[in-house]
């Protein structure tokens, strides 16, 4: 069983397939009542009404049903040729009334969908819970298809379902009367005494349905656990071929394809493994239905022949028990053709639904002052401080003890230390996305701050937009833009400002860092926050992006991670961590020279 599959089946033990169906209520009910609704309550009302109407309509029909072949029976032209009128007119209503039902119910699927999955993407883009429930695990995997093929499936199946459960109810009220009426009593001789049984017609239909819908449950309970079991071995293989993709250089380089090949074949074994069994479950159940419906087309006309036989009721009495009865079931029958879709929607409801529990069970721990998380506080713009920091990894492992330290506005401080002890986790941690662990780290405000990866990121679009992203493209003119490319070496790529392209396969990892050194200048933080940010850059290239920092920004901290000789020069100070039984130690390096500190302020020439 693959993580994802696993971590999928213990949460969905713990929330039963039945607990989602009513978490995934309470959802629909926060909907209804979201001030954020739009429309949706009278889109449901309007679903409603048209419901009702195709049920009417369908009454209406049965009734010309017999009215029509009874006309056929006596030969009674007059009467045939009003009931074709009858039946054009009830044929363009039923049209109408179904061609906006469609159109009504395809809205209340988009509203329902759109709100939905903005909420999701809402609490799922937010203060880098995505990318904490990757660390926590938690059986939170594959987002992207929750969000896409989950989401889509749980509502626009759940509207089908209400609407078809609503039509199915009333047609078995309005038609069941209708039954009972028409098929009169059926007298029987038990043990040398009549019995009569009213309505005979009716206990025929309700007997076929439930042992139809009793046979179906058995032999279909076991589609809820296959659909997710393929879903999730879907999404696996799914997430391999886009990592394949987006890593096409480096397996090309080092000539890996034999083994993404061995990796992907053993996805696509699992999604092999998963569809087998769900098609000898639907196989299963398929031998159920299609005995279950081809006798239906019979069994009421077999039931209702005796009475026909005996002159008790006419050929258009009898049309009119058969298809009476074939509304009661299909009425009834709603369970036994619905299964295999009521299980498909069941297994996405239940991924949605642990979706948002988990972020729910993530924004709990870490905002319960119970629990041992690192406490993040906004204090003056002109320090950094770590008060008993303790850095650990979610198992609980510590990584960084008892780390204290206070940086003041206009310093620049190189964090050194061996490789494992910490240093990324620190980065992470000063940026509110690594909670885990214990003591405070109080930040100058968010705003004033910039955080650098080794890895920038490039959105998708423009070149202007990932220049000046998280800002919009338009927050720059095209002057700043290009001055700023030009400062770092990029000039080649000042006519390509509004280009789209996928500009993190086009540029180098070396031309995206110098990237990033265009956003630090158009932005011009007070803060600013590198982590192996020139790693990519030779010597002479590190040098000037360093310097470009301390010429343009001379007034902003500067808090780097990094390895590369040289970088001591261009900070005031150097704190190392230090590896160290139950975590790494955070100590300050020996002060530098004067002479070292007098050549880091000298200007040079970029």
């Amino acid at each position: 069983m693959a993580p994802g599959e696993a971590a999928d089946a213990r949460l969905l033990e713990e929330r039963s397939p039945e607990r989602s169906v009513w978490a995934f209520w309470q959802i629909t009910r926060t909907w209804l009542a979201a001030p954020d609704r739009g429309n949706a309550r009278w889109l449901l009302a309007g679903v409603l009404a048209l419901t009702v109407a195709q049920v009417a309509i369908q009454i209406r029909f049965n009734l010309w049903n017999r009215d029509f072949f009874n006309a056929l029976e006596t030969r009674n032209g007059e009467t045939f040729r009003w009931q074709i009128v009858v039946f054009l007119g009830l044929a363009a209503l039923s049209m109408t009334v179904a061609v906006y039902h469609l159109y009504m119910a395809q809205l209340l699927k988009l509203r329902w969908r759109e709100w939905l999955t903005r909420h999701l993407l809402e609490a799922w883009l937010r203060d880098g819970r995505h990318y904490q429930l990757e660390l926590a695990g938690g059986g939170a995997d594959n987002p992207e298809q929750r969000i896409a093929d989950d989401v889509r499936a749980s509502t626009d199946l759940a509207v089908e379902f209400a609407t078809g459960l609503l039509t199915s109810l009333l047609m078995l009220v309005a038609f069941v009367g209708i039954l009972w009426t028409i098929s009169g009593a059926l007298p029987l001789v038990l043990a040398g005494r009549e019995v009569v049984i009213p309505g005979y017609m009716v206990w025929a239909a309700l007997l076929y349905a439930v042992i139809g819908s009793a046979l179906t449950y058995v032999v279909g309970r076991p589609l809820v656990r296959l659909n997710i079991a393929r879903t999730v071995a879907e999404a696996d293989l799914r997430f391999g071929l886009t990592r394949a993709r987006e890593s096409g250089e480096g397996i090309a380089l080092i000539r890996g394809e034999a083994d993404e090949r061995r990796g992907l074949a053993q996805l696509f074994e699992g999604v092999i493994a998963a569809v087998r069994g769900l098609m000898r479950s639907q196989r299963n159940l398929m031998w159920l239905t299609s005995a279950y419906t081809t006798l239906a087309m019979i069994f009421p006309t077999i039931v209702a022949s005796p009475a026909y036989f005996s002159g008790a009721i006419t050929l258009g009495g009898l049309m009119q028990i058969g298809a009476a009865f074939g509304q009661v079931q299909l009425s009834l029958n709603w369970f036994v053709e619905n299964y295999p879709r009521i299980a498909e929607w069941r297994s996405s409801v239940a991924r949605v639904v642990v979706f948002r529990d988990v972020i729910e069970e993530l924004d709990a721990l870490i905002a319960d002052p119970s629990q041992p998380t690192i406490s993040i506080t906004e204090g003056v713009p002109d320090r950094l401080v770590f008060r008993n920091l303790e850095v650990a990894f979610a198992n609980g492992t510590t990584v960084i003890n008892d780390a204290s330290a206070e940086i003041r506005q206009g310093e620049r401080v190189l964090i050194q230390g061996e490789s494992g002890t910490g240093k990324s986790t620190l980065f992470r941690a000063i940026a509110g996305l690594w909670p885990w662990g214990a003591g405070e780290i109080e930040t100058p405000p968010r705003e004033e701050m910039m955080f650098m990866p080794q890895r920038p990121y490039l959105p998708l679009g423009t070149l202007r937009a990932a220049i000046s992203y998280p800002r919009t493209g338009e927050t720059f003119d095209d002057a700043a833009l290009v001055e700023a490319l030009e400062t770092v070496g990029l000039e080649r790529l000042a006519d390509q400002l509004d280009q789209e392209e996928r500009w993190d396969r086009i540029l180098s990892l070396g031309e995206q860092q110098r990237l990033a050194f265009v956003r630090l200048l158009l932005h011009r933080p007070r803060w600013i926050f590198m982590d192996e940010a020139t790693a990519a850059l030779d010597e002479a290239n590190q040098d000037a992006m360093m310097q470009l920092v301390i010429d343009r920004v001379p007034d902003a901290s500067l808090i780097s991670i990094g390895h590369r000789p040289g970088l001591e020069a261009f900070h005031t100070r150097t704190l190392q961590l230090l590896r160290a039984e139950g975590g790494a130690r955070l100590a300050r390096k020996k002060p530098r020279s004067a002479r070292e500190r007098e050549w880091s302020r000298t200007p040079r020439r970029v």
